[in-house]
């Protein structure tokens, strides 16, 4: 629970960290990142100019005990932030506020409790729900709630987690890197099916490739002789098999579950994850080429685009086949998963 709730947050809501550190103890903040819960008080990791910092936030409300009160307090400590800076605080199901005042265009609102991720199979997945607008959910919005649970793992957690928090060893970031080039050869490969349809075309940039900058990263942690040095492990193996088979039937929905998993993760808790291991093993460029996107632009536009592509792409599909995609969406993060656990699996038997 406590790897979901965090990988939910450092994925979808880091302006929202960055409010709360500001608010409760760091106010130049520059980087947050919540690594931790416990039942009286949410764990952050802050960045400012004196350093990295953990900063512990007790929970406005009484001690938690399940995931919904979790969310429930994080929404709390946001509105509490968001009054001690003189920020305007949305509605909880708008999008994440900018942590200068601003409101963000893309679909961040916390969707911890949504019906659709305790029940991933309702007839339709792109209901609106009941005290909230009439109209239907946008579909970018429905994917992200509904595989909301699926971002955390369970024995394989730890193995990301020591990433992200700057404690594991450099074989074990290399071993990351390497599963990395098995999954992106397939993934783009299916993606030249988007890059060559005008209606997709958009979510799929050249910019947006990472198959050169993995094999720049590979040949400066393994030399040039990497290939030879690299293997799948068994869920990554499988991995790459689904997203072929996938894109073998121009199944063009189900090439989008994989490119969304993947990419927009590159884009959020990915750059975190840079910067963690950048940090630790001295890298700059070469290492951690795959985590760089500057030639993309606007990471933040770009991802509010790509949203609004999912919405375009949801009111061209019936209900059946928007949670058949919804579907494929959750698999992926299981896959994702299984990496995480072979990885554990493998370094537990080294």
């Amino acid at each position: 629970m406590i790897a979901a709730v965090t990988r939910h947050m450092n994925d979808d809501h880091l302006d929202d960290s960055l409010l709360i550190a500001r608010a409760f103890g760091y106010p130049d903040a520059t980087e947050s990142t919540m690594v931790g819960l416990d039942a009286n008080a949410g764990i952050w990791r802050v960045t400012d100019a004196a350093g990295v910092h953990d900063l512990r936030v007790e929970w406005p409300g009484a001690p938690i005990s399940d995931r919904p009160q979790i969310r429930r307090q994080v929404v709390e400590l946001y509105k509490l932030a968001c009054e001690k800076l003189g920020v305007p605080a949305r509605d909880e199901h708008e999008p994440a506020a900018d942590p200068h005042g601003a409101h963000g265009h893309g679909a961040h609102g916390h969707g911890a409790d949504n019906p659709h991720a305790a029940n991933p199979h309702a007839a339709n997945p792109n209901a609106g729900d009941a005290g909230e607008s009439d109209g239907p959910k946008p579909f970018s919005r429905v994917v992200r709630e509904s595989s909301w649970s699926d971002h955390s793992s369970s024995e394989g957690a730890s193995f990301m987690e020591n990433i992200m928090r700057g404690i594991a060893s450099k074989q074990d970031y290399v071993d990351l890197v390497a599963q990395h080039f098995f999954m992106y050869e397939a993934l783009e490969e299916a993606g030249e099916q988007l890059a060559g349809n005008p209606a997709y075309e958009a979510l799929h940039p050249e910019a947006l490739l990472r198959l050169g900058t993995l094999k720049v990263d590979l040949e400066h942690l393994l030399g040039a002789d990497w290939r030879n040095e690299i293997r799948p492990v068994p869920a990554t193996a499988a991995y790459a098999a689904r997203i072929r088979e996938v894109a073998a039937e121009e199944w063009v929905a189900g090439i989008i579950a994989h490119h969304y998993t993947r990419y927009l993760g590159d884009l959020s808790g990915g750059q975190i994850i840079a910067k963690r291991v950048a940090r630790q093993h001295g890298f700059d460029g070469p290492g951690i080429e795959f985590y760089d996107f500057e030639a993309l632009g606007d990471l933040k536009a770009f991802k509010e685009t790509y949203r609004d592509g999912l919405d375009a792409l949801g009111e061209t599909l019936d209900a059946d086949e928007q949670q058949r995609m919804v579907d494929e969406v959750r698999a992926a993060y299981a896959f994702n998963t299984a990496v995480f656990v072979d990885l554990a699996a493998q370094k537990s038997a080294a």
